[in-house]
């Protein structure tokens, strides 16, 4: 198939002058014209016939291989934000079985597109960007942990040289699927390079009955004048189009970092308190619930409120939550099994596994076979049960490791472990529809397309720790709209790195996203709690915006000075932040030229985070007005001179508004 759209009856955005750029470029890599690069579709029948394909078109609006017996569809949507999804669908119109080893879109690139953007990370360390030049040959990313995974790409993103967040020419891509994928460049010496994404398919995960069909995920493409941002502001405005998508985010605490596996009542109901006395409006019980779960080494599967910590089951905590004025959420684990319980006891054989061999433990658990009708049924059954008990408003879904040897019945299992997921999540969704969910996987590790369209927030890494969630959250808001991204304020002394930051710099940190509390506040001094309750009242005034706005990120010519914000849809307002990192190379202090401002209106500028307003080294005193005290400065000259700030103390963020007159 070949991708025709004419700038004048095509998308009036930059997608659709990308597109008339090569027109006719083929978004099906075929070797039948002339191509040596890797092959769009991959397969065969069982004797190894019908390998390579010559699609031609037909009068019903398919392509068709007469000889080799197949029919290709490509769909092209064009999504509210601007961007376009494109899939490819397989039919085999021959009687014999078709093996399907993987079948990508390919999207063509200008040739002044020669750098390349993609994402790699760790357990805490989730969506570290990586750049390199592109070159012939083939550049592939493939995820193979049956959920995108904490080492995910994320997306890939080919620009012109130097592109960054507010500058440059960038075309982005994106498999929609919350399984296995494929990301990739390619080029060789006799035609443009082309991205392409897909679906990874283990072997005879996909065969083609006569007349059935394979529809490869969607591949969402964005196309950007204006840099990183503008692919950023395309897909948060496609998220915010969503059903499911959030009206409003409620400030959370949850229970984990707080308590972990030690469930006392008592000790609960003061946390309770003091969340109602800050704020917060939403309530979640972390692990440590559910019948033998003292710690990670046993009870999952089992899911009955554990009678020994709770003995009058979980009304006690529940009703004292609600009587608070707040909501009640739970947390759960459902795909997973410890060995150690009394699911796994009863049936060792509903775990996934290669044949009789059980795979590697990972976190003392094993991935139970959601492919198997009854194994579904039980966690339907018992994730129901207890919704049904309990007025629960919210479910945070964990997902704590990745998918090895993900076999069912003999076969590889991942495409339909991942296909019975969202059919799981989805029938719990219709049968309590007044629930919100979380989806969280060892973190970060289930961050897609696809998850987000059937929930209201993800649990953006396990890592709290505010300076090391300053790059994660930056990143991590060019595939996601920040009203997805749980925030939260953890303890002064950071749970995995050691590192103390002040109340402020936590709570501004998290100030930007979906807001929330992972911090034991029976232990919080008084002075902390009235600050606390400050800050959440803060962002409750300010949620709209910071929830519905445009993302702005800021290069600043000092490295340990970055620069973040919002910009209200109709441009009359914004609210940035000036984020000291480190410590300065030198005390000329940094601008921060602010983009997205309506360059014809004159803005006032006043504080509203935290300002210290001694001197810092020779940099000078910040000006208690604002930060260009009391002057009116046009969207024009705050883009092109931009706004002075000295030299800070490391770990500092001001934060501040401003308001067109």
């Amino acid at each position: 198939m070949r991708l025709r759209l004419d700038p004048a009856d095509g998308p009036r955005l930059p997608v659709a002058r990308w597109a008339a750029h090569l027109p006719g470029a083929p978004l099906l890599v075929e070797h039948s014209r002339g191509s040596y690069l890797r092959p769009g579709l991959r397969g065969h029948r069982g004797d190894g016939r019908d390998w390579s394909t010559a699609f031609r078109p037909g009068a019903d609006g398919e392509a068709r291989d007469e000889a080799a017996g197949l029919a290709l569809r490509t769909d092209v949507e064009e999504l509210p934000g601007g961007a376009l999804r494109i899939r490819h669908v397989l039919t085999n119109t021959a009687d014999e079985p078709y093996v399907v080893d993987g079948l990508e879109v390919s999207v063509p690139l200008p040739d002044d597109h020669v750098e390349l953007l993609d994402f790699t990370g760790r357990h805490e360390g989730e969506r570290t960007p990586q750049r390199h030049r592109l070159a012939d040959g083939l550049w592939l990313r493939e995820t193979r942990g049956g959920r995108p995974g904490l080492e995910s790409p994320t997306m890939l993103v080919a620009g012109t040289a130097g592109f960054g967040f507010g500058t440059g020419r960038v075309v982005a891509i994106a498999v929609e699927t919350s399984g296995n994928s494929v990301l990739g460049v390619q080029r060789d010496p006799d035609g443009p390079a082309v991205l392409l994404g897909g679906e990874l398919l283990w072997p005879g995960e996909v065969v083609l009955g006569a007349g059935e069909q394979y529809a490869m995920p969607w591949l969402v493409v964005v196309a950007a004048d204006d840099g990183l941002d503008g692919v950023a502001a395309a897909l948060h405005t496609w998220q915010r189009s969503w059903p499911a998508h959030p009206i409003s985010q409620p400030v959370v605490l949850n229970t984990w970092e707080a308590v972990y596996f030690d469930h006392d009542l008592d000790e609960l109901r003061e946390l309770a308190d003091r969340a109602a006395r800050v704020g917060v409006e939403r309530f979640v019980l972390d692990d440590g619930w559910f019948r033998g779960r003292r710690s990670d080494h046993a009870g999952l599967g089992d899911w009955y409120v554990d009678a020994d910590a709770w003995p009058d089951g979980l009304t006690p905590i529940v009703e004292h939550v609600r009587g608070l004025g707040m909501e009640f959420g739970l947390w759960f684990e459902p795909e997973m099994v410890n060995p150690d319980s009394d699911l796994y006891r009863a049936h060792p054989d509903w775990v996934l596994r290669a044949g009789d061999r059980v795979p590697e433990l990972q976190r003392n658990q094993l991935v139970l076979d959601l492919t198997n009708a009854d194994v579904w049924q039980y966690l339907f059954e018992r994730v129901d049960a207890v919704l049904t008990e309990y007025p629960i408003e919210y479910v945070k879904w964990d997902h704590n490791r990745a998918l090895l040897e993900a076999g069912s019945g003999g076969r590889p299992a991942a495409r339909a472990q991942a296909a019975a997921f969202g059919r799981l999540l989805d029938a719990l969704r219709d049968a309590h529809p007044s629930v919100a969910w979380e989806s969280c996987a060892s973190g970060g590790g289930r961050i897609d397309l696809a998850v987000l369209q059937r929930v209201q927030r993800v649990w953006t890494s396990d890592l709290t720790d505010a300076l090391a969630r300053q790059r994660i959250q930056r990143w991590t808001t060019q595939l996601v709209a920040p009203e997805y991204l749980g925030a939260h304020v953890s303890a002064p002394t950071s749970h995995q790195t050691g590192r103390t930051f002040s109340l402020d710099f936590r709570a501004a940190t998290a100030f930007f996203g979906a807001f929330g509390i992972e911090w034991d506040l029976t232990t919080a001094s008084e002075d902390d709690l009235v600050a606390l309750a400050g800050w959440v009242e803060l962002h409750k005034q300010w949620r709209d915006l910071l929830h519905g706005g445009r993302v702005v990120r800021i290069e600043s010519s000092d490295l340990a000075v970055w620069g973040h914000g919002v910009v209200a849809t109709d441009r009359r307002r914004a609210l940035f932040a000036h984020v000291q990192l480190d410590e300065s190379a030198s005390n000329r202090g940094a601008v921060l030229r602010l983009r997205g401002l309506d360059p014809e209106l004159r803005y006032r500028s006043r504080w509203i985070g935290p300002v210290d307003p001694a001197r810092v080294s020779h940099a000078g005193e910040l000006d208690p007005d604002g930060p260009y005290g009391r002057a009116l400065l046009s969207g024009a000259e705050l883009e092109r001179d931009g706004i002075w700030f000295p030299r800070r103390r490391s770990e500092q963020i001001l934060l501040f508004t401003l308001e067109a007159e």
